[in-house]
């Protein structure tokens, strides 16, 4: 009899107790507006970020509306201004280019290497290109952050760390994040944390993180903010920073708060699935796994494979017969964009160059959520499907 799995690979696990009383005490107060406490209330939202930069290390934190909203008030503020470059991997999703060419510059896109991860040969050939880099960790592969941190330093070249799938990661033990000037991390359903959308922008730099707090909406209430810098710094760009809405709310810090405080026990379950998954799938014929380096301290909510160098028909068999049997895989090959497995190509409200490097690599990417909602032994049988699916296909004529 073939096998099948019947689970989802969109739900999402229900939120801890401790977030839904939370939640409840914010509704029965109704003060949901960040800066809308009573006197001497530290309200959730400053909490949130408090605690987010004492688990990073950072200095200052600023809770925003969504990781999008992060990423673009980065950029903005350290200076990215109209027609810039700002260099960004070349294998991301949509809301990186979306957020450089949101505050008007345009992306350069550097090549993607077989690991997954950004060409650091490439990025350094294209270091004279641009000011900024914009990193994403795709999918929670972490780059040699050591030598990518040396190339930029050398070019004078401004790193953001987009952190989207890598909250709670680590390179030789630093945390994602914390090599560049300034981090933007999401807190949307399908990442670590869940509050439905919402964003953490961190920094070490007190005039980013004034000017990223004047930016989210703070008006002169900057006070009230959780991780903040001193009044003298906002002094000196409280009237030449505009107000670019994108507040947290306090309904969403208080749903954040406990999921925070469990992000250890989650990430260690999303490794042990990761690693299942990861068994079932060895020395598959056909099939090349992502090594992950020694110094990666990496989170496994997702799982991606390539099928390099196969044709586009024996590729799109593979995804229709493990969607028969319940595997949910998305191609970042296909030719026109789905939901969100979109390429440098399909964002074409900005020119770009070919990169040939890239696109074989792009078109081999499979990729596969892993929800916490799976069991080990779900995860037993998603590989055995995909292997099985996969043998069968390469072997074919």
């Amino acid at each position: 009899m073939t096998e099948r799995f019947t689970g989802s690979f969109t739900q999402q696990e229900p939120l801890p107790q401790e977030a839904i009383d939370a939640a409840m005490s914010v509704l029965g107060h109704g003060r949901l507006h960040r800066y809308n406490l009573t006197k001497d209330e530290v309200g959730e939202t400053a909490l949130l970020e408090q605690e987010f930069a004492r688990m990073t290390g950072a200095r200052y934190c600023v809770a925003v509306a969504s990781g999008g909203y992060a990423l673009s008030t980065a950029l903005r503020a350290v200076g990215v201004q109209i027609g810039d470059p700002v260099l960004c991997n070349a294998f991301t999703l949509a809301p990186v280019p979306g957020a450089i060419t949101s505050v008007g510059a345009h992306p350069v896109y550097v090549d993607v290497t077989e690991d997954l991860r950004i060409d650091l040969d490439d990025l350094a050939a294209k270091s004279g290109a641009a000011k900024v880099l914009m990193l994403s960790h795709m999918r929670g592969h972490i780059a040699d952050m050591d030598r990518l941190k040396q190339i930029c330093d050398d070019a004078g070249i401004t790193v953001i760390e987009d952190c989207a799938h890598t909250m709670g990661a680590d390179w030789r033990g630093t945390p994602s994040g914390r090599h560049g000037l300034v981090a933007a991390y999401s807190c949307q359903t399908y990442k670590h944390v869940n509050s439905g959308e919402g964003g953490l922008l961190i920094t070490d730099d007190a005039d980013v993180a004034a000017k990223a707090t004047l930016l989210s909406g703070s008006y002169m209430l900057y006070g009230r903010n959780g991780a903040s810098p001193a009044p003298e710094v906002f002094e000196k760009h409280k009237y030449l920073t505009p107000n670019i809405s994108g507040r947290m709310d306090n309904l969403r810090a208080a749903i954040l708060r406990p999921q925070l405080a469990n992000l250890s026990a989650q990430i260690a379950r999303w490794n042990e699935r990761y690693r299942r998954v990861e068994a079932g799938l060895g020395n598959t014929p056909g099939l090349t796994l992502i090594e992950r380096p020694e110094a990666e301290g990496f989170v496994g909510s997702s799982f991606q494979m390539l099928l390099l160098d196969w044709s586009d028909q024996k590729i799109e068999g593979v995804l229709a017969a493990c969607a028969k049997r319940g595997v949910e895989l998305k191609w970042f090959g296909v030719p026109e964009p789905v939901a969100f497995t979109s390429r440098y190509d399909s964002w074409r409200y900005s020119a770009h160059e070919s990169l040939p490097k890239s696109d074989r690599i792009l078109r081999a990417i499979v990729d596969m959520r892993l929800p916490l909602t799976f069991s080990l032994e779900d995860c037993d049988l998603i590989a055995r499907i995909i292997r099985d699916e996969v043998s069968k296909a390469y072997q074919a004529p």
